[in-house]
């Protein structure tokens, strides 16, 4: 019986509803989609138990909201298309996405993790776990069983090794690892 009675009060507002909604978004199709999605949140909002005691203030409310919505997503969406720039136009790839950048900061990781991979096995222990692992010497001193004086020496001796690498990479080829490895300017 209530569920007769909610489609006639339903039916009764469709047309009006529609006609707003086509005033709003001036399209009769988007008018049709929003209208039946303010009935069906509205008959949804009726049958989980909430009491609606205006059905045509709530369904104006809901189709309203819905029609802020759906400027809102337009918006988002409204952009120009990148493939219709020029050439000269299209914005750049990030520097580090660049070909050349990306392949440079290739090469470089691997100097450096060469340089590493390089050092004698208790000095490359010590040096990793210091650097990227970022144990205090004295927690690398108990882990490895050595005294906190030898722990400082394989550090050392690891990040000598690495500013030499430093230097033959913009000796080499020119490039500022500065920018990869920000603290590398301040260490030396």
């Amino acid at each position: 019986m209530k569920l007769d009675r909610d489609s006639s009060v339903l039916e009764r507002y469709h047309r009006e509803l529609l006609n707003f909604l086509n005033r709003q978004v001036g399209d009769s199709d988007t008018a049709a989609d929003l209208a039946q999605e303010s009935f069906a949140r509205v008959l949804g909002a009726q049958s989980s138990g909430q009491a609606v005691l205006d059905m045509r203030a709530l369904l104006y409310r809901t189709a309203r909201n819905l029609v802020v919505d759906q400027y809102r997503r337009a918006e988002v969406r409204r952009h120009e298309d990148i493939d219709a720039l020029a050439e000269d136009q299209s914005p750049p790839a990030p520097r580090h996405l660049q070909p050349e950048e990306a392949l440079a900061s290739r090469q470089i990781t691997h100097a450096y993790l060469a340089t590493i991979d390089a050092l004698p096995p208790r000095c490359r222990e010590a040096f990793v776990l210091h650097v990227f692992d970022e144990l205090s010497h004295a927690r690398i001193a108990e882990h490895m069983g050595i005294s906190v004086s030898m722990v400082e020496k394989h550090i050392v001796r690891g990040m000598m090794a690495c500013k030499q690498c430093q230097r033959r990479l913009r000796g080499e080829a020119g490039v500022a690892t500065s920018a990869l490895h920000p603290r590398a300017e301040e260490k030396t």
